[in-house]
């Protein structure tokens, strides 16, 4: 299956759905809806999805971070708090971690799951879209924002809204799905992706469309280039990227000086 190019040849006031062709102001409604009917079986899907791999990106994603006690923490399109989890304990009680997700769905799932498992005291919970984010100038010491990028609207935006709220000396680290490095490897994904991956959709959350969708939407994202490219743009200082599982999945980070 050939995809079409990030934003290939659309007017402005539309965007990618996937690879239907929307009108911005309805892209943020459509993506809700697929987050509030994918919510419940979320971390399910993810540990099906990756085969337990998602695990392994988080974690070097927190270690690439470096966060230390007393910091501040945002984590955009914190879901289900994986990342927030992490960085509670390391910043401890001195510190704060902020997750923020547009969808309420997801937010109440992740909250649920922190105080289940005890994190609270230092962690708070923000309904925001990533493109007007409602903090401070020069506000959090570290941003991550992970497989949440490729699902706003207007991406240059969001990474501005980033920049600014990020303090100076600090890091913004985007986990997101990229483009496979090696041709065979695209091909084996291509596979999975537009035929396993609705299919266990299907099976486990009843819904083989909203995962048909982040398929799609995967191949929509920037490439590593193009993102690395975007980031600086938005201001970002010694931009660079790694691939993970051969590019499937790619770290970006950018510094603000």
């Amino acid at each position: 299956m050939t995809a079409m190019t990030q934003d290939d040849h659309k007017p402005d006031s539309t965007t990618h759905f996937g690879y239907e062709t929307v009108a911005k102001e309805e892209k943020a409604a459509k993506v809700a809806e697929v987050f509030h009917s994918v919510a419940g079986k979320y971390d399910v899907m993810n540990d099906l999805m990756s085969f337990g791999v998602h695990r392994l990106w988080k974690r070097y994603t927190i270690e690439r971070a470096a966060a230390r006690e007393g910091q501040k923490i945002l984590d955009i399109a914190g879901g289900t708090g994986d990342l927030t989890a992490k960085f509670s304990k390391i910043v401890g009680s001195k510190g704060q971690v902020t997750l923020a997700d547009i969808n309420d769905s997801m937010i109440k799932v992740g909250r649920a799951k922190l105080v289940d498992s005890g994190v609270v005291g230092n962690v708070d919970f923000v309904q925001a879209n990533a493109e007007c984010l409602p903090f401070p100038d020069n506000h959090f010491d570290r941003i991550t924002i992970a497989f949440g990028l490729r699902n706003v609207t207007e991406k240059e935006k969001a990474l501005q809204s980033m920049y600014r709220i990020l303090k100076p000396g600090g890091k913004l680290l985007v986990l997101e799905f990229s483009k496979p490095a090696l041709p065979l490897l695209s091909k084996v994904y291509d596979i999975y992706s537009f035929s396993l991956l609705p299919a266990m959709g299907k099976v486990v959350a009843n819904d083989s469309e909203s995962y048909k969708y982040l398929a799609e939407s995967i191949r929509m994202h920037p490439d590593q280039e193009s993102l690395k490219g975007m980031m600086s743009e938005a201001g970002f200082d010694d931009v660079e990227y790694t691939n993970l599982t051969g590019g499937v999945v790619a770290l970006h980070i950018g510094k603000k000086f």
